[in-house]
């Protein structure tokens, strides 16, 4: 709805105001939402267990649910659990068929899909699907095209950052162009140093180096890498900080200006760069820092006109000083933890956002996001332990999970008959275990895990954590 008022004066002008003002509080608006559209219907633009969990989320709020499949996921659970269903990239790759930015525009524009969300991973950071979106009339429940575009962008983020006057990492200020540059940096800074892709994460494109002897082989696998996970091998290199503790924030936005955060998550369990284990809030964390992470993270976001849903990444070293890492413009794997500390539902706010609600009509202002208990999330993954974790792939024969009180389960394929493909991600289920404190989380989490019985394709429950976790000692567990 929109009212022209520049052309009325005086009394009427008052009048007209005081009207606008009587139907917002009516209609629970404010009058900055005078932008809001509803979304009557969403397509997911994924698959697996995120495309289920936003499903979920617009049935709750009676939004139509649109998928989209390969000619490979013809009978995967997030077909079947949409509303509607449509084939896209015939002929293409599996992985290629998520990636088609003109099959899924083409769906969403003939089915009058109003929104897309992206989910995590494939096009969830791409900015030119945002904009894509945006160009066929269809919004994008994420960050502008724009914002999505300076965050993919790790060295532009990282400008940004210190403009913000957040504290980095030293690194290169711009994507590297020979191996020379890579050993200038290192002669500067001295090892150990890190290739990161520029354009990507979820730890590929990554690669650790200590000596100039492994320089040029961790440089073309990190180019390699980076190429065929992003479609481009650009890298930039950093001073890599031994034993740190990886310490996230999640922020959200709307279009009005107002960002808060969510508090964070210690993502420190890591196997190949990659989290397996997340705990929300940071066990033992200094509140002084607290504070430092979660303002700089609001800070940043606001700089940058942030929208929607978000996480700032940082790095905490053994003295206590943390250092930017990058911005994910999306819905992480982890946001489960967060939900479960602050009862917030982060999907129900990326899609009211979307159609243009403020925070504060949401009832989410910072003085009122409350950390309640702790909460823990585990990647049960389909991958072989005793061949260097390398994914396995066929039906599953058995299934029987974990449950009780204080456990949520978000998965797709996790069930007897479920076909494993070696086509993509190698997560089975997540398992959230939720408690007054990290110990009782814990004690949850350990008596979940061993009452899962999966047969017919391995799996990796990570249990070797728990005394660890209990002690509440998160890094160099893995």
């Amino acid at each position: 709805m929109l009212l022209h008022l520049g052309g009325c004066r005086g009394k009427m002008g008052i009048l007209l105001i005081r009207r606008v003002g009587l139907f917002c509080r009516a209609a629970h608006l404010s009058p900055q939402s005078l932008e809001y559209r509803p979304i009557k219907k969403v397509m997911v633009a994924n698959r697996g267990e995120i495309a289920i969990r936003v499903f979920r989320a617009c049935t709750e709020l009676g939004i139509r649910t649109v998928a989209v499949y390969s000619e490979q996921d013809t009978g995967q659970m997030h077909r079947q659990k949409a509303d509607e269903a449509y084939l896209i990239g015939r002929g293409l790759s599996p992985v290629a068929a998520y990636l088609h930015i003109p099959d899924i525009i083409k769906v969403a524009k003939e089915n009058n899909v109003d929104a897309i969300h992206p989910g995590y991973g494939f096009l969830s950071e791409c900015a030119d699907f945002a904009q894509a979106c945006v160009d066929a009339g269809v919004r994008f429940i994420g960050p502008s095209p724009e914002v999505v575009c300076k965050m993919g962008d790790k060295v532009e983020a990282r400008a940004l950052a210190i403009k913000a006057g957040v504290p980095v990492v030293p690194g290169t200020d711009a994507p590297i162009s020979s191996l020379q540059e890579a050993h200038e940096f290192a002669k500067t800074y001295g090892f150990p140093i890190i290739f990161k892709a520029a354009y990507g994460g979820g730890g590929r494109g990554m690669r650790v180096v200590r000596d100039y002897e492994e320089l040029e082989e961790n440089y073309q696998r990190a180019y390699s890498e980076a190429l065929a996970a992003f479609g481009n091998g650009a890298l930039f290199v950093e001073k890599f900080i031994e034993k740190p503790r990886h310490i996230e924030v999640q922020i959200l936005g709307d279009k009005y200006g107002n960002v808060i955060h969510l508090y964070e998550r210690d993502c420190s369990i890591q196997r190949r760069h990659q989290k397996v284990v997340e705990i929300a809030p940071a066990a033992q964390l200094d509140l002084h820092l607290r504070d430092r992470l979660t303002s700089d993270s609001v800070n940043l976001a606001k700089q940058v006109g942030y929208e929607n849903a978000g996480t700032v990444e940082f790095l905490v070293d053994k003295h206590g000083k943390h250092y930017f890492i990058e911005v994910n413009s999306r819905l992480q794997v982890e946001h489960t933890v967060t939900e479960e500390i602050t009862d917030v539902d982060l999907v129900h706010a990326q899609l009211r956002v979307c159609e243009g609600r403020s925070l504060p009509e949401l009832g989410l202002e910072q003085d009122k996001i409350q950390i309640n208990g702790c909460a823990i999330q585990c990647r049960v993954t389909t991958e072989d332990p005793s061949r260097g974790f390398q994914p396995d792939t066929g039906r599953i024969e058995v299934f029987r999970s974990g449950e009780g009180m204080g456990i949520r389960l978000d998965s797709a394929s996790a069930f007897q008959g479920a076909v494993i493909s070696p086509h993509y991600d190698s997560l089975l289920v997540k398992v959230i275990a939720s408690g007054k404190d990290l110990p009782t989380a814990a004690t949850k989490m350990h008596r979940a895990l061993t009452e899962f019985r999966v047969r017919g394709v391995k799996v990796t429950m990570w249990n070797k954590i728990w005394v660890s976790l209990s002690c509440c000692h998160c890094a160099d567990v893995i």
